[in-house]
């Protein structure tokens, strides 16, 4: 799905991924699930580009939902895929604290578990990182700089790239409750450290960017900072 002509979504409001589209190459945001490298491939078969324009993946965090297909592009391809040094062990298959699941409805929870059933709900853990850490701006197409948000894990990371004015924010935030079915900004489920991860948003709020692009619900075309305030209204209902 082309969002604009540098930036591409992979997946959908379940689950996704993004591709930043430079002359130079590609950088992969996040790997979603196992199943959906078949998904990438068709994306790259429509720009008419190859699996070898990747120069890296760069993942949000260390969630099975994230790490996806990121070890088959780091195995088969010599693909670099990059994650903050916290949540390295989580990428690796580390153990996740269990997380209350909150509030849920039946319909969007078994969407949920289908499509995880259809795609594959365990990734292949990776066996080598790059670890990366708050503030660096990675040698990537897009030039992304990260931006540590924990809460929904200790290592979780925005990646804000100038180039396409956009921020990935993987599950700082989502904008559908993939529980609950509710669409807008909201936190997401599954938070290690819920108030931590409303207290981090404050680091993308005055961001310079047009897209705000989580993993879980639709690509708002916004600005952050008004995302932000509609996350913590969401919080106090």
């Amino acid at each position: 799905m082309r969002l604009s002509p540098s930036l591409h979504r992979i997946g959908n409001d379940i689950v996704a991924a993004y591709l930043i589209v430079q002359p130079e190459g590609l950088t992969l945001v996040d790997a979603g699930l196992p199943g959906m490298y078949s998904d990438l491939r068709r994306e790259l078969d429509a720009i008419g580009r190859g699996i070898d324009d990747i120069r890296g993946v760069v993942l949000t965090h260390g969630d099975s939902d994230h790490v996806g297909f990121a070890e088959r592009l780091r195995s088969d391809h010599g693909i670099p895929v990059l994650v903050h040094s916290a949540d390295a062990a989580r990428a690796r298959g580390g153990d996740k604290p269990r997380t209350p699941m909150g509030p849920m409805r039946l319909g969007p929870l078994l969407s949920f578990a289908a499509y995880g059933v259809r795609k594959g709900m365990r990734p292949q853990w990776l066996t080598e990182v790059v670890e990366i850490a708050d503030g660096e701006t990675l040698d990537l197409p897009g030039a992304l700089r990260v931006i540590s948000m924990p809460g929904h894990s200790p290592g979780s990371v925005a990646f804000f790239s100038p180039a396409v004015r956009a921020v990935f924010v993987g599950d700082a935030l989502t904008t559908r409750h993939v529980l609950t079915g509710r669409t807008g900004p909201g936190p997401a489920p599954f938070t290690d450290e819920p108030e931590q991860a409303l207290a981090s948003l404050d680091r993308i709020a005055d961001l310079d960017a047009e897209w705000i692009l989580p993993g879980h619900g639709p690509a708002l075309h916004g600005t952050p900072s008004a995302t932000v305030a509609a996350v913590r209204t969401a919080a106090r209902a």
